[in-house]
């Protein structure tokens, strides 16, 4: 796993969340962020790190993410090591 393929997962991740509301609140919440400063922090390592991170954390959301992107979770667990060492 790169880390530039890391990153295409992330932002993947990002996007995918964007269309579900609630999951995108309950990030907004936990992360003490808000959408303004998650836009500007988007390609940061870290930021990525944490989106994919909150990700995992629900299988159910983790689950649904791959079936709809087509991303074994295995890569899923690979992009959040990759991007957790950056």
């Amino acid at each position: 796993m790169t880390p530039q393929t890391a990153e295409i997962i992330a932002f993947k991740a990002l996007a995918f969340l964007v269309n579900l509301p609630d999951a995108l609140a309950r990030f907004l919440d936990l992360s003490g962020l808000d959408a303004a400063t998650l836009r500007e922090r988007a390609e940061e390592p870290e930021m990525l790190s944490a989106i994919i991170d909150f990700l995992l954390r629900d299988e159910e959301l983790v689950i649904r993410f791959c079936g709809e992107e087509s991303v074994p979770a295995r890569d899923v667990h690979m992009a959040q090591h990759v991007l957790s060492g950056l």
